[in-house]
């Protein structure tokens, strides 16, 4: 049910206007926002007793945010991986390896996350995983989660033929469901509880699902069982498109009777990554040497198949939400959706030939993006795009055109952090390193708008879903020192539905 509230004493942050010094007490009933008005006025509504009260006490006040790129079990089961993050070669990955399987004497699968090999000085292949883990499976996991290492024991627990090295995109997809349950440490229910917890208090009321399956039949399960938390849109991928379009289901019905629990986009992974040389280009890789990818990337879909499945979703009433990180499969994407009148949003848009910004524009396309990528993206892209990192991120670029932006995380790719996702939008550099292309930054207002699910502002006939933080986003003054305010920032209050679900003042 939803739920009431008061929270008196906030200070409004603007998300597209000019700051106001206003205090104001909101009323949220039955899950929607009935009122605002100036705090200490005699506003109608605010005098009903029976409604629970929070005092801001001067806290900032936001419209809730949104993660618009989440695999949440992933995310979930992150922490009973072996952290390989730090990994500089396939060498260093096996050497450390063999120092944790020695410690480590069970026949428990060893299953890690983390390593990125798009710049290491060697390929990552079975037979030197064998010669360090024997016959204990052994799965490792990119960082950017399109390629997956597994030693032979492990390639014969999951019923697969031999191979010489990693599996990528398609191949590990396929399996990546299994993958994960070998990793499991504790239930499913308790690691996605834990996880919607620690979203909940960084200030994250809703996020989209985009893991592997059939969510839109196990959320509902969820939902009933207690994980019912934040907001999520379930996605379904082309594997499950037939049984949701059988069923009758569009992008935005309810899947449950919570209200909090809908039907997301259908989900197409047109291209690959940076990181396995398969993100499809117009232009060769600077050194695409031995990697799958080959010189150009690859497209997963011909252009017919492309279009088939967007002309299916559209009829069916889905929403698309088209995987593409090359140039060349951004204009392959925005071929098919203008030629199929589909509409959702192109997830990664990493990098962008110039002329497509308009074109996206125009077919009212979404950039669903996740700023942190660049972060970690930063240095291979110099390696192997060196011709072309002008236009990698273009967040600015995409706003001047009219793009509508939405922010995320891809986690466990990136932390489900979106204080994160907006510092790396706003200053675009981890280190002591001047921001790359800082022409293409955010500001901080934009970012925090880009991260509230379109909502603008907090306003009487809105949905009941709030955060108070601590200190002023806005505060920073330059872009490193914006992104250390966001970096930084404190939620105290996390509301969803008129319900108080994170944040130290829920508790």
């Amino acid at each position: 049910m939803a739920g009431s509230l008061i929270i008196r004493r906030a200070r409004p942050v603007p998300l597209t206007a000019d700051p106001v010094a206003q205090v104001v007490d909101v009323l949220i009933r039955n899950g929607r926002i009935a009122a605002v008005a100036e705090s200490g006025t005699a506003a109608a509504g605010f005098e009903d007793t029976g409604v629970p009260e929070i005092n801001a006490d001067g806290r900032w006040l936001l419209p809730g945010l949104w993660d618009g790129h989440v695999h949440l079990l992933q995310w979930a089961r992150l922490r009973s991986k072996l952290d390989l993050s730090a990994t500089e070669s396939a060498a260093d990955l096996c050497a450390r390896l063999a120092v944790i399987a020695a410690a480590d004497e069970g026949d428990q699968p060893l299953v890690g996350f983390g390593h990125r090999s798009a710049v290491w000085p060697d390929l990552p292949l079975v037979a030197d995983l064998d010669a360090v883990t024997g016959d204990r499976p052994t799965a490792l996991i990119s960082g950017d989660s399109h390629q997956c290492w597994l030693n032979s024991a492990a390639l014969r627990m999951l019923g697969l033929p031999p191979v010489s090295g990693a599996l990528s995109e398609d191949d590990w997809f396929a399996i990546a469901p299994q993958v994960e349950r070998l990793s499991a440490r504790e239930s499913e229910h308790d690691a996605c509880a834990r996880a919607l917890q620690d979203a909940a208090d960084r200030g994250v009321v809703g996020l989209v699902d985009f893991e592997f399956g059939d969510g839109w039949r196990r959320w509902p399960h969820r939902f009933a069982a207690g994980l019912d938390r934040l907001r999520i849109q379930v996605s379904c991928y082309a594997d499950e498109l037939p049984q949701v379009l059988a069923a009758g289901l569009q992008t935005g019905d309810p899947l449950d009777r919570s209200g909090r629990l809908t039907m997301g986009p259908f989900k197409i992974i047109s291209d690959g990554s940076l990181n396995t040389r398969t993100a499809w280009c117009c232009q060769p890789y600077a050194d695409h040497g031995d990697h799958p990818g080959g010189d150009h990337g690859q497209s997963n879909q011909t252009p017919e198949e492309l279009l088939e499945l967007l002309q299916r979703s559209r009829i069916g009433g889905l929403q698309v939400a088209v995987h593409a990180i090359g140039d060349r499969a951004v204009s392959a994407a925005l071929s098919a959706i203008e030629a199929s009148g589909a509409r959702g949003s192109i997830e990664h848009a990493q990098l962008l030939q110039r002329s497509d910004l308009q074109r996206m524009a125009r077919a009212s396309v979404v950039a669903s993006v996740q700023p942190a990528h660049l972060l970690d993206d930063r240095d291979v892209a110099e390696q192997v795009w060196p011709d072309r990192t002008d236009r990698c991120f273009m967040f600015a670029s995409m706003l001047q055109a009219g793009v509508t932006l939405r922010l995320g995380s891809d986690a466990p790719v990136a932390p489900l952090d979106p204080w994160l996702a907006m510092a790396a939008a706003v200053h675009r550099s981890a280190d002591d390193r001047p921001a790359w292309y800082a022409d293409e930054a955010l500001t901080a207002q934009q970012a925090l708008a880009a991260s509230t699910g379109g909502v603008a502002a907090v306003q009487a006939g809105g949905r009941g879903d709030l955060v108070l933080v601590d200190q002023d986003p806005l505060a920073g003054t330059g872009s490193a020192d914006a992104a250390r305010v966001l970096r930084q920032l404190s939620v105290g209050l996390t509301v969803v539905d008129g319900h108080l679900v994170g944040g130290p003042l829920s508790r």
